[in-house]
């Protein structure tokens, strides 16, 4: 699967930012966004004021995975605790 390269400059912290991302990161950026009631200039400032190694472009790529990762493990947490909650040997008396 390949995805094309999209090119969008910013100005983060008074510099302006040209940053080169798949389109289904750009769309995943913008997600994350929408769910944190935030526009995606906020989240990039955010990513980049934490930025400490590497470029930009792969920081965000970054963030992008462990966010997703965040969200599987939350769910995981989720059902765990409905499997506790439905078992009908709880230890509960």
């Amino acid at each position: 699967m390949k995805s094309q390269i999209v090119k969008r400059s910013f100005m983060i912290a008074g510099r302006k930012k040209s940053i080169s991302l798949e389109g289904v990161v750009w769309r995943s950026l913008k997600e994350i966004a929408n769910y944190r009631d935030a526009t995606l200039l906020t989240l990039l400032t955010g990513i980049a004021s934490t930025e400490d190694q590497g470029n930009l472009s792969s920081s965000i790529r970054l963030f992008v995975l462990n966010f997703y990762r965040e969200q599987l493990e939350l769910q995981n947490r989720q059902k765990v605790i409905e499997a506790v909650f439905r078992s009908p040997s709880r230890g509960l008396h």
